[in-house]
């Protein structure tokens, strides 16, 4: 069953949502027959970093508050990702432009390495505090996870990947989706936002369980006699 997901790495709910995701579905017996595809979204899609400014200047100046405020406002988000196993430093946190990270990430898809490169540009970008807008950052991330250095170099100088970016952010268009992240399963149910595990742990169950129903059987059952004439690996009854 196939689990897509629609995300930003600028967005720290989308870094919980997929631990808590991630630690729904390892309790799960059916985890192996999961494919999960991650899907582009940018939050703030002309946005770029040119004054050097910091996370708590950049929400201040888009969401109309203090930096005081914004301050308090990462600190619960802080919290919430603490609780997820994550460690995100805020204080120290570059607002970029994610677009060429989504193209790598598209590369990614391309040699089988799409979610090793989500998880290394959230954590590229909430623990290392990099700026993943830059050249050299995004060459390093996609090299460290695998993919070829010259290709990906001939990404970044190209607009390779650009449409399928813009393609994903256009079906989440389609599909009603305003915020990220958010989860779609088998294309028949929605889940927005970092929801706790247990919600993802009964929407999974309940999504496979339906999928599962409408599957070609595998087993045949055997009509007539059980002893007819055949032949096996042991030759043939005569």
């Amino acid at each position: 069953m196939k689990v897509e997901i629609w995300s930003d790495v600028m967005c720290p709910f989308c870094y919980i949502g997929k631990r808590h995701f991630e630690q729904a579905l390892e309790t799960l017996p059916f985890k192996n027959e999961i494919t999960v595809e991650w899907k582009s979204f940018q939050l703030n899609p002309e946005y770029k970093n040119t004054s050097g400014e910091s996370l708590y200047e950049y929400l201040a100046k888009s969401k109309g508050i203090s930096v005081e405020q914004a301050k308090a406002m990462t600190s619960q988000v802080a919290g919430m990702a603490n609780a997820a196993g994550l460690k995100i430093d805020f204080a120290h946190n570059i607002p970029a432009n994610s677009f060429n990270a989504h193209r790598i990430i598209h590369l990614a898809a391309k040699h089988s390495l799409q979610d090793k490169a989500e998880e290394a540009f959230f954590n590229a970008h909430f623990v290392q505090n990099l700026d993943v807008d830059k050249p050299d950052v995004l060459l390093q991330v996609a090299t460290e996870i695998g993919l070829d250095k010259d290709e990906t170099a001939a990404l970044l100088s190209g607009d390779e990947f650009a449409d399928a970016v813009r393609y994903d952010q256009y079906e989440a268009q389609n599909l009603g989706i305003r915020g990220v992240p958010y989860f779609v399963l088998d294309r028949k149910y929605g889940i927005s936002g970092a929801q706790p595990v247990d919600m993802f742990t009964q929407a999974l169950t309940q999504s496979f369980t339906e999928w599962k129903a409408t599957q070609p059987q595998t087993k045949l059952t055997s009509l007539g006699s059980q002893n007819g004439a055949n032949c096996d690996e042991n030759g043939c009854a005569l």
